[in-house]
């Protein structure tokens, strides 16, 4: 005798709610309704305002800025769903904070990646949902099942109809040489890196070119930037190397202050990237925000159907038409 499968509930955090109702609609479940406030003093108050018991819910929070007090919104939602008795919480987290911090480089620095980790289970989360993690070891910080999900066969999906001439992809880190190389091969163009050096936390420099750029386009890639510092400094070396129109395909782009007045100023043509954290314009500079709910809504009807989110990796057509 089988057991009757537990309702989906769907629930948003405060983040980025044009995306959970993105994800909701797609999954054809509608999107719960909870109480997300903050008392006086700053702290946060959370509310399910349905019935969650033994339902297998699901909780949509990016830790997108301000990154602490959305981290500590999921973690009240998470343990709210918990004391509520439902069956099993997802934390569904398009873009993951900390995950940078992902070693102990320097003396006396913490390994904060496992902390976020280590907080989120303890709060209650029995499975996690992501995308693009910045070091993708960061999934083994988890004792508990982590779905990791790529943005990449959404983005060169659009690139395939926007890349119409001779393309290089260019990483603009050494780093980045692995991510690259897969957009590379996913469009059957050939491949550079610049190599930087990191000035500061902010800054960075580029310093030389390793590859053939001039009279090209290029299309710089990289998982997630947050000053542009590395963007913009690798697109000014690029120009300098005769490169034609210049792209950014990221995953993640968590636009600081910073960042706006860089890109004005930079040889970007275009931004291309995803709805994973809400977007910021940019004067001057074309972006194409692409929509990761489909992937995402899908990766959760998998896991609620407890099938294989595997074939989600999968890239149509291995070269550009």
């Amino acid at each position: 005798m089988f057991a009757l499968q537990p309702e989906i509930k769907i629930f948003s955090g405060s983040a980025n709610r044009d995306l959970a109702q993105r994800i909701s609609s797609f999954v054809g479940a509608p999107l719960g309704q909870a109480t997300l406030s903050s008392f006086p003093d700053g702290e946060t108050y959370v509310k399910f305002e349905e019935n969650i018991r033994g339902r297998d819910v699901f909780i949509i929070q990016p830790t997108s800025p301000p990154v602490n007090e959305h981290l500590m919104e999921l973690l009240i939602m998470v343990d709210a769903a918990r004391r509520a008795s439902a069956d099993r919480i997802t934390a569904v987290i398009p873009f993951f904070g900390y995950a940078r911090q992902d070693r102990k480089d320097k003396p006396r620095v913490p390994i904060t990646a496992k902390l976020i980790a280590n907080l989120l289970v303890a709060a209650g989360v029995q499975r996690v949902l992501t995308m693009d993690l910045h070091a993708q070891q960061v999934q083994g910080f988890f004792d508990i099942p982590v779905d990791h999900l790529y943005s990449m066969p959404v983005l060169i999906k659009h690139l395939r109809q926007r890349l119409t001439r001779k393309t290089v992809v260019v990483s603009p880190d050494v780093g980045g040489l692995k991510m690259a190389s897969a957009y590379s091969q996913a469009l059957g163009t050939s491949l550079a890196i610049v190599a930087k050096q990191r000035k500061s936390a902010t800054e960075t420099e580029a310093l030389y070119v390793i590859g053939e750029v001039e009279g090209c386009d290029v299309l710089l890639v990289d998982d997630l930037t947050e000053t542009a510092g590395t963007l913009t400094s690798a697109a000014d070396i690029l120009k300098k190397r005769g490169a034609l129109d210049i792209y950014a395909g990221v995953a993640h782009a968590v636009l600081v202050d910073v960042a706006l007045k860089r890109l004005q100023n930079s040889q970007l043509k275009e931004l291309i990237t995803t709805n994973s954290t809400p977007q910021r314009p940019v004067d001057g500079l074309e972006i194409t925000v692409l929509d990761v709910a489909e992937l995402l809504g899908e990766g959760i009807k998998r896991i609620h159907n407890d099938e294989s989110v595997s074939s989600l990796f999968k890239i149509e057509d291995a070269k550009k038409n």
